[in-house]
Order: C-alpha cells, then structure tokens, then sequence
C-alpha cells in the first residue's frame, strides 16, 4: 500500500484510522456533569464496567460530534482505563471519528456490486460536488462524505447511507439531489428505516439513549415505512409459483436437541466399564463425518492415544502439549534443564 498511514487515503484502503485525535476547536461544546452522568448510567447496565467503553464512545460524540481528547479522558476515568486503551478502541472501529465531523455523515458504499453498480461514480461525484475526499467536511460544516466498504445491503445496491440510515438504489443524480437537500437543512425520508435527525442524533441512539422528544415519536420511527421490494422479491415468487421448502424428515431431531452431538454422547449409558468421559468421547470419535471432525474429537478425548492419531508420550504432564524431549524446564530455572549440545566447529561434521 503506497498511501501514508494516518493519511485519508490510507484509512480509505485500510478501514482504519490511524491519524491523531485532532485538538478540540474553541467552539466545541464542553462535556458537562450530564455527560459523566449518562455515562455512569451506561456503565451500570454491564456486569463488567470496561464493556460499557462502545456506548460510552458513541456518548461522547454525540455532545461533541468526535471523539475529542476530552472524551477520551472522561471514558479513561470513569472506567479505570488508560487513554492509551481508550484511544486504541477508538482508532479501530470508523464508526468513531478522529476530527470534527459536519452535521450529518454521508457514506457510499464502494464494494463490489455497488462499485459496479455505480457507487464509485456516486462517490467521484459527491466528492468533486463538496471539495472534498474521503473522511473530509464541507466547508459549510454540513457535511462529512466518506467511502464505506460495505453496507451490507447488495440487493439495494448503489447504496448511500446518511448518519446511517439507508437511501437506496442511487445514482449519481439521485445522490446528489440527496447532498443538496441536507446542505439545504432538509431532511428528506430514508428509503427504509427511522425519519433522519443528524450524526450527533444517532450516535445518542447508539450510545443507547433516545433520540426523540417523547415516546410517540419514538414509536413513529420505529414504525417507519419501507421499500423492501428488493429483499422480498424471493418471498413473493415463491407465493407466486407456489414453491415451498420440502418438508423435514420425520424424527429429525430440532435444531436446540443435544446441540447436534450423538446422544450417546450426552447421555452416556454407564453400561461399557468406562467412565462417561471416556464413553462420551469415544462416542465423538465414532460419530465424526470426516478426517477433520475426527481430529478434532480425538484432541478432546481424555484416552486419546496412538488409537486416535495422537502420541502423548512427548506431552509435558497437565498441559496436553508437545514438547521436545531434552527441553524440559529446570526448576528455578529460564532455560533447558539440559543445556544442548555444542555446536562443531570449521571442519567438523
């Protein structure tokens, strides 16, 4: 890869971004005691406080639109972290960003189809619309345009997603009446999903917290119509021409039982002069399909000898490892308990 780490271009082929958090700009809104509040609110839903680091990320950002330094340093307090830990969750997932952002994200999914759909098109157009390039803002702060690699929707492909919402089946000049009417101050309705709000919006929703005014809203969005012609056509021919899965085999057990194991395996009979271990093992062995699942069965078997492919007489005692012989730790000591054979010297064989 030619393009420098931290570089735009290089977090566009990597997925990562390695650039520094940009210092907080003077009109950035401080995090207040309500933030540290909210936070301490996420950090009780978990029964281990480090887990709650995600939401808390996304808290963060939507007071301030980044993850700014100073959010760094709140999430490393109220969860005993280093900012050094905070910082490198942060770097790794795109969803939190590393400098100021605009008022709404606006991502084109530049994969495969979509790419040949037309998504790299969208994005050369977006690009040169805004003056900018991947992970850049608009000059008016109303937009932050970056590529996405998947959105995981290929049957709506092109697609464009905005603060993550998604506007479907696009073309260069669907998406750029799209751009112009959010730097408008308008918002128009995803093709499916809640009615748009803006980046800071739902990064509160991610951080678990609503983002609407009252719970009617709240339930509108969720019962928000959408297009889903596309992911139902399947569903719809096959009412259409009558077509149906074939049935499952009479007294095939469900999916849950005995989680695909043998019974035998489950429920050892006590009836081979085995212990269950042993008998449940054997069973593993004897029910595996292929070379593979045989391995594998044979690993876990507390006999498992010469019988099932495998020598324990090279194994260290209580660790189930291979270690050459000659190699064996000396007590008090950080090397072989036997020192190895000096090496010949010029000339010698």
């Amino acid at each position: 890869m030619s393009a420098l780490p931290g570089s735009a271009e290089g977090t566009a082929v990597t997925g990562l971004d390695s650039s520094p958090v940009q210092p907080a700009p003077a009109d950035l809104p401080p995090l207040t005691e309500q933030t540290r509040l909210e936070a301490r609110e996420i950090i009780a839903r978990y029964p281990r406080a480090r887990s709650a680091l995600l939401p808390m990320l996304h808290l963060v950002q939507s007071y301030q639109g980044y993850v700014s330094p100073e959010g760094v340093a709140l999430c490393a307090e109220e969860l005993g972290l280093t900012k050094a830990e905070v910082g490198a969750v942060a770097t790794f997932y795109t969803m939190y960003k590393r400098r100021p952002t605009g008022r709404h994200i606006v991502s084109v999914c530049t994969n495969t189809l979509c790419s040949v759909l037309g998504g790299q098109r969208i994005m050369d157009a977006l690009s040169a619309d805004l003056g900018v390039h991947h992970d850049e803002t608009a000059a008016d702060g109303s937009i932050t345009l970056e590529h996405a690699e998947c959105l995981a929707a290929c049957d709506y492909a092109p697609v464009v997603t905005v603060d993550y919402e998604f506007y479907d089946q696009q073309d260069v000049d669907s998406a750029r009446a799209l751009v112009a009417a959010l730097r408008r101050g308008e918002k128009p309705l995803p093709t499916r999903g809640a009615p748009l709000t803006d980046f800071r919006g739902i990064s509160r929703q991610l951080a678990g917290f609503s983002q609407y005014g009252d719970a009617a809203a709240a339930r509108d969005a969720v019962d928000a119509p959408g297009a889903l012609e596309p992911t139902l056509a399947g569903l719809r021919l096959s009412v259409e021409r009558g077509e149906s899965a074939p049935p499952m085999p009479a007294g095939t057990p469900s999916a849950s039982e005995d989680d695909g194991e043998p019974r035998e395996t489950v429920r050892p009979s006590g009836r081979t002069g085995e212990t269950p271990e042993k008998e449940a093992g054997d069973a593993r062995v004897a029910a595996a399909d292929n070379p593979a699942e045989r391995a594998g069965a044979a690993q876990t078997h507390p006999d498992a000898g010469s019988e099932y492919g495998r020598d324990r007489s090279r194994e260290r005692p209580g660790t189930g490892t291979d270690t050459p012989a000659g190699t064996e730790l000396g007590a008090g000591s950080q090397g072989p308990a036997t020192p190895p054979p000096a090496s010949p010297g010029p000339g010698k064989a």
